[in-house]
């Protein structure tokens, strides 16, 4: 296969700053990465989205408490599940953060559902029997082990056009 691999750095989006360390990273170390949250997103980009959910090699998915991440956390649980589906042969790293941010969220009663959602989806994942997804504690665990599976699908794809030439 000679397609680059990839990151999706799906998860938490609208103004999230999550991502800028990862890219800066991914930079450095010229990962190749989709990064769905633009400044001028158009309807037209759910396909590109879409595709890049069911073709990248890793797929992160970061819940962060920025926002009461209620669609994000059901995104988690039907797109993201819907995309292991697809092509159980790629890496999934879910992180969920198990609180909001108080000072961005400030509806109580919306806070109170979303720390009752994430636990429900941090004990999903935590029971997730699949070997190729990964549940971290948080962003800084997540940006390691994106680049550690990220080498390790390069020293494999190493290995298997080493034994096929």
């Amino acid at each position: 296969m000679n397609k680059n691999i990839t990151i999706g750095l799906f998860g938490t989006c609208g103004g999230s700053t999550w991502r800028d360390e990862f890219i800066a990273k991914y930079v450095e170390l010229g990962i190749d990465f989709f990064n769905p949250q633009v400044d001028n997103w158009t309807p037209a980009m759910a396909d590109i989205e879409a595709e890049h959910l069911v073709e990248d090699d890793i797929i992160l998915f970061p819940v962060t408490g920025e926002t009461a991440g209620m669609g994000s956390l059901a995104e988690t649980g039907f797109s993201m599940f819907q995309a292991m589906k697809t092509n159980m042969n790629r890496y999934f790293v879910f992180m969920v953060d198990a609180e909001c941010d108080p000072t961005k969220v400030t509806d109580a009663t919306l806070a109170k559902e979303s720390r009752r959602a994430r636990a429900l989806v941090r004990a999903h994942l935590r029971k997730n029997p699949h070997a190729n997804v990964f549940v971290c504690d948080n962003l800084a665990q997540m940006l390691e082990v994106s680049v550690l599976l990220r080498d390790s699908l390069v020293a494999v794809r190493g290995a298997r056009q080493l034994i096929t030439t």
